[in-house]
This record gives C-alpha cells, structure tokens and sequence, in this order.
C-alpha cells in the first residue's frame, strides 16, 4: 500500500483516502486553564516515591561517570537519564478537564503524579531504597522538579566550564565547533549555577572525583546516609548495562570501567571571555 502526502495543501492519507490535517493547535495539546505548578496537595497520597535524589549537571561534566559509580552501591539505583520532566500529558476533551479540575486537580498536578509514577517503578524494580535522576537538561526545569518533590536532595556536580565546552564539541567535531559550545554549554552553566544558588545540596568538583574519587564518593555517601562501599570505585566489574548516546556519555573514557584522570585545567588566557564570569563563581580563576 503507497502513502502519499501533499505538504502545500495539508492532507495525509493511503492510496484511495484523504484525512484533512487540522489547521490549528489540537485541542489535546493545549493546557487546563488556570495550570499552576504547585507541591502535592497530599504528599502521601499524590506521591509514591520518598526524597528522590537529582544530580544537577552541565552536559560533558561526568555526571555518566558519577551516575555509575553510585549505581554500584547495593542502596542506590542511578539509571540512564530518564528525560522524564519531558513526559506530558493529554486532557482532549471539555468533560476530562472538568473532571479533573473538580478532583483538584491542575494539568501540572497530573503531570507530576505521572513523572513520580515512572520514577516510583523505576526504584522498585530496583529493589533498592534511594532513586538518583541524572539527565543534564534537568538544570533547566530545578524549579519545577523542587516543586514537585519537595523533599528531594540534590548533588550539584562542576567542572572547569572551559573542560565542558571543550568535551562538547569533541563528542561531535564533523558537526560542532568550539565556538558554537561555548554558549551552547554556557546556557546549562547559567541554569546550573541558578539552582546551586537557590536549593540547598551538595557541590562535586569533577576533576576532584576523578583524582580523589573514595574521598569524593565519600563525602557523597555522608550526604545520601549510606556507608561508601568499595564496589563503587570499580563501577564496571560486572556491568552488562551499554552505554548509549542519547541518554548519557557512550565514548572511549567511560566504556574503560574505571576512573580516568581528568585533562588538564586550560591556561587562563585560553579561556573565552563569555566564559570568565562562571569560572570565577566556581573558584576556577
């Protein structure tokens, strides 16, 4: 059976038949009126999953290195990035949105029963007791996420902001010039240092976990009230799990099984001038 499509006159369909494409935002996809992103009503029956723990990082920042590292520990489960502050939901009809509005319900309210649903099942599946939530596109939803959970913990982990930019254009030099990263990768600095601004958590170097990682994972540990356990600094003993691109970093360095030393810290005078103001903030110049 042949498909056919004409773009300028906007219909799709199969050999035979047309279906008119609608011309305007479907009504599925717009937001209950009055949205309002807010705590849970009732905590312990709008949420299942206790104190979720999110690792709040730049892209190229080793937060895939981290991520593993604490998955080894037998009390923490730190899946691939889960993107889940992406996941929505569709309210199509007048009835639906009157119902839900008068269960008190608004659209974020349903979105963040969802979110913590996913989440939920992801830990109990696990069968351990602390969940840690890693996507680096996080940085730009911190207000939401605190919203949502407000008993959540959070794990702030930096790295020279000349290292990241630098990491991100070599993940892809056929299509990505430093140039460009730099105000790519300044963009999740910004939000990054926003949140570290206005949530209380706990700050990671990179460069001192990959050149101190048991005292790092230590202090980590101390902050999550576990005891640091010594599989964790061998995060790819046994390890069956594949590293992919598109939900964490897939190149050489990780796919070692073992903590590789940092490069080394760029001269001050390489450092781009859009760049100076996080790295002072840091503690970087």
């Amino acid at each position: 059976m042949n498909w056919k499509r004409k773009v300028n006159s906007k219909i799709v369909g199969l050999t035979g038949y047309t279906i008119k494409r609608p011309t305007s935002i479907p009504e599925m996809f717009r937001r209950m009126p009055d949205d309002e992103v807010r705590p849970p009503a009732d905590p312990a029956a709008d949420r299942l999953l206790p104190d979720p723990v999110f690792l709040m990082s730049s892209v190229r920042s080793g937060s895939t290195l981290l991520r593993v590292m604490l998955d080894r520990h037998p009390q923490i489960h730190a899946p691939h990035e889960l993107h889940v502050r992406r996941l929505s939901v569709n309210l199509p009809t007048d009835p639906l949105r009157q119902a839900m509005t008068t269960l008190g319900h608004t659209h974020s309210d349903i979105e963040h029963i969802l979110w913590d649903r996913i989440l939920h099942r992801e830990l109990v599946r696990s069968g351990k007791s602390i969940l840690v939530e890693k996507t680096p596109s996080n940085v730009f939803a911190w207000r939401r996420i605190s919203t949502c959970w407000p008993d959540a913990r959070f794990v702030f982990l930096i790295r020279h902001p000349m290292s990241i930019a630098q990491s991100w254009a070599e993940a892809d030099p056929e299509r990505r010039s430093l140039e460009e990263a730099v105000p790519h990768t300044l963009n999740y600095m910004t939000y990054l240092q926003n949140a570290r601004r206005r949530l209380p958590g706990l700050t990671v170097r990179y460069e001192s976990l990959t050149e101190n990682p048991k005292e790092e994972l230590g202090r980590i540990c101390d902050f999550l009230g576990v005891r640091l356990e010594p599989s964790m600094l061998t995060y790819g003993e046994g390890r069956s799990e594949e590293f992919v691109k598109g939900i964490g970093d897939w190149r050489e360095k990780i796919r070692t099984g073992s903590v590789q030393r940092g490069r080394e810290l760029p001269d001050p005078k390489d450092v781009p001038e859009e760049l100076h103001d996080i790295s002072r903030m840091w503690g970087y110049m």
